[in-house]
């Protein structure tokens, strides 16, 4: 067997597929899940241009988780707890752009920080350290379900109640406030409602690469459709595409689901712009100017 027959067989293996299938029906549901409150969130996360506080919210989220690991308690709750004082910080601190993104820089390396020393003082079994960082796929049992579905529930409504507003403030902030909507308000909920989003997401993709689950959908939605119904259609789709894919794939390797749900999710978004080059292309043939391209 040569070296890229071994590297090969690692990364894909399908023996005892069927038996291994069961051990990960929770994780298929809470990806669904996932998929669904990553990709709402996501379309608001590329409107306002807030990637960069995804981040800085992942890194006190895995403060938080490898808090409640060290000391023995619910980890989702730990990576919530971390995520909400993250994205709390941020919306206060952040009322401009510069100022929020100066907020984010001095909190990520801080939660990261505090994420590894919590991790260097727990003694015990190195996968659980390695998870909350890159993922795991069998790591949802039902306790943990229960705490995702429930928290999830409580994103997708808090989504649907200020869809409208939270779209108005993001399109125009200042007339959305001169027609009387709170728009800091909105902005500091919306953020909250962000954290519990990005917590939720660190439990399978880990705190390293939650950007795939939150952003890369959105931006990939966005490359192909301006439509406020279809882009977050699109969105959610690719977001569940993306971890149901991941999962299926990484299913029975040896390596780590993220590699396989940000290779998913990376395509799509290659795909998307893609398509959503072309046809700028033909519509400006002949011409000289062009449309400039959106940002993602």
């Amino acid at each position: 067997m040569t070296l890229a027959d071994g590297i090969w067989q690692q990364i894909f293996v399908f023996d005892d597929y069927g038996e291994l299938l069961a051990l990960v029906r929770n994780s298929l549901v809470a990806g669904a899940a996932l998929g669904l409150i990553g990709g709402l969130a996501g379309v608001f996360v590329i409107l306002r241009d807030l990637p960069f506080a995804v981040h800085g919210i992942s890194e006190l989220s895995f403060a938080g988780a490898s808090a409640a690991l060290l000391m023995g308690v619910n980890v989702v709750a730990g990576s919530i707890i971390g995520s909400l004082v993250a994205a709390a910080v941020i919306g206060v601190m952040g009322a401009r752009a510069r100022d929020r993104n100066s907020a984010i820089g001095i909190i990520m390396p801080f939660g990261l920080g505090l994420g590894v020393l919590f991790l260097a003082l727990y003694k015990g079994r190195a996968a659980n350290k390695f998870g909350l960082l890159t993922g795991q796929i069998v790591a949802v049992d039902t306790p943990q379900m229960t705490w995702l579905l429930a928290t999830s529930a409580v994103v997708l409504i808090a989504l649907a109640v200020m869809w409208r507003p939270l779209s108005f403030a993001s399109a125009d902030p200042d007339v959305a406030e001169a027609r009387g909507v709170p728009v800091r308000g909105l902005s500091l909920a919306f953020m909250l409602v962000l954290g519990l989003a990005v917590a939720l997401s660190v439990q399978v993709v880990g705190a390293l690469l939650v950007l795939t689950l939150v952003v890369t959908p959105a931006a990939a939605a966005v490359r192909v459709t301006a439509s406020p119904v279809l882009l977050p259609v699109l969105s959610v789709v690719f977001a569940v595409v993306s971890i149901e894919g991941g999962i299926l794939l990484a299913l029975g390797s040896s390596i780590p689901i993220s590699p396989y749900v940000t290779t998913i999710s990376f395509a799509l978004y290659a795909v998307c712009r893609l398509v959503g080059v072309r046809p700028r292309r033909r519509r400006g043939a002949g011409r000289r100017v062009t449309a400039p391209e959106p940002a993602f």
